[in-house]
């Protein structure tokens, strides 16, 4: 059963048992309101007629011929009878006797209270004793029935009514459902990227959001595993056509078997291993498999290694590295793995060697930031701006799609990309900022090290 029809069926169900609930209250008490209302007019139309006959004879005598009972609720002389009601005077002694009671009987205090009392210019004369009252004429007979139709038929309205109102609910309600299903079958056929309308902020609207991102995030992933995979095979076409050429071209003789046609198949070769290395890098690193090594670190201690074990290269190039370390009063310790993040630093250092043009400047900072230990590389090359900045970290990202990853230029696309990676197993951030010919900054924090 779908569950539009369970919704449906649970609305008139529930519909059903209140409204028959309602009815047979509401019958119950109206009927015994009635007869009550019955009950009091007539008791008080009789004690009227009673006092009326005391005031006009100022004795009980004779009362009994004026009330013999004829046609339920009508009287007259003659008829033998006994009265339906019985007159006690203000001491529980019957002075008038009906059904029930003899002359002279003494109405115990219980009953003489339940009794209504007959008043004669103020002065309580008797008290009236009666057992129930009368049964109701045919009109008030046909009234109590109209009533009664009334209220079933109101009933069945409502059942009704609600039986509409219901259907349509459930209807509303499984929409959003029916249409998260029917999207979902689109994915299963390999459709992702489809969006549902979110109708409402209730549970529903907030499923519908969380799946329209869950739909978005698939299909980046998706859109970046193809690219990727593109990416791949370009990276590993170029070096392997590289080596391919020059040894075919040794074999047939094309080219001379020289040291430099064996040097540049070496050179294509180790990068070939680099990126296989990078890319079964990125791999453990997403499996969560990556192996590290956490111990106290001082930050200070490992940019002094780092610089001095890049001073060559960026000396060979004209380029300014520096060092502002962070105060010595100052303890800036994290928990990291001393090799691995070495590898984010390099990777940031040779994109900066890369870039940054002759006689240019590279600046390494270290400071604190409340709770976290910041890092900061920057250099004064061209930059990229902040839109590109964002995607710096993608796998195989290229900010100038003119750059080519050459032998000179080097660089496999992941470099980036794996610090990011290194980086939040530190539970740290990664982030550059950066605008177009105003150089790039890459800013990493990290937890410090508890004592």
């Amino acid at each position: 059963m779908k569950l539009t029809s369970k919704l449906i069926l649970a609305f008139l169900v529930v519909s059903l048992f209140s409204t028959g609930i309602i009815v047979l209250i509401t019958r119950v008490a109206t009927n015994r309101e009635f007869d009550r209302f019955i009950s009091d007019q007539y008791k008080a139309e009789l004690v009227e007629q009673i006092a009326n006959h005391y005031q006009k004879n100022q004795t009980w005598e004779g009362l009994e011929n004026n009330f013999k009972p004829f046609d339920n609720d009508h009287y007259k002389p003659g008829n033998d009878r006994p009265l339906f009601f019985s007159i006690a005077d203000v001491n529980g002694k019957i002075v008038v006797a009906g059904s029930g009671y003899w002359l002279e009987d003494i109405v115990n205090a219980r009953e003489l209270d339940e009794g209504t009392p007959i008043q004669v210019e103020g002065e309580t004369v008797g008290i009236l004793l009666i057992d129930s009252a009368p049964e109701k004429n045919p009109i008030e007979d046909e009234f109590i029935h109209r009533l009664n139709d009334s209220i079933f038929f109101s009933a069945a309205g409502t059942v009704i009514l609600a039986l509409i109102l219901g259907t349509i609910l459930s209807r509303t309600i499984t929409r959003p459902i029916r249409e998260l299903t029917k999207v979902t079958h689109e994915m299963a056929d390999g459709k992702l990227g489809q969006q549902v309308p979110v109708r409402s902020r209730d549970e529903i609207g907030e499923l519908a959001s969380s799946f329209n991102k869950m739909n978005n995030e698939l299909a980046r992933s998706l859109n970046l595993r193809k690219q990727m995979t593109a990416d791949i095979a370009h990276e590993l076409r170029t070096p392997l056509s590289l080596i391919i050429g020059h040894a075919e071209g040794v074999h047939d003789g094309v080219l001379q078997p020289s040291h430099e046609n064996f040097e540049i198949i070496r050179e294509e070769a180790d990068r070939l291993e680099k990126l296989v290395n990078d890319l079964r890098t990125l791999s453990l690193a997403d499996a969560g498999e990556l192996s590290v090594e956490f111990q106290p670190v001082d930050i200070n201690e490992l940019l002094g290694d780092i610089k001095t074990h890049y001073m060559t290269l960026f000396n060979q190039k004209r380029i300014t590295l520096d060092l502002v370390p962070a105060p010595a009063t100052l303890r800036v310790k994290a928990n990291l793995d001393p090799i691995r993040f070495s590898q984010v630093l390099t990777n940031i250092l040779d994109n900066a060697l890369r870039y940054t043009p002759e006689e240019g400047q590279v600046v390494m900072a270290v400071s604190k930031v409340e709770n976290q230990v910041e890092i900061s590389i920057q250099d004064n090359g061209e930059g990229v701006t902040p839109e590109e900045a964002a995607h710096l970290f993608d796998r195989f990202y290229r900010a100038d799609p003119s750059r080519t990853r050459d032998r000179d230029a080097g660089g496999s696309g992941l470099g980036l990309a794996i610090a990011k990676s290194i980086i939040e197993m530190h539970q740290g951030r990664i982030w550059v900022e950066s605008e177009k010919g105003k150089g790039m900054k890459t800013i990493i924090r990290l937890p410090l090290a508890r004592d």
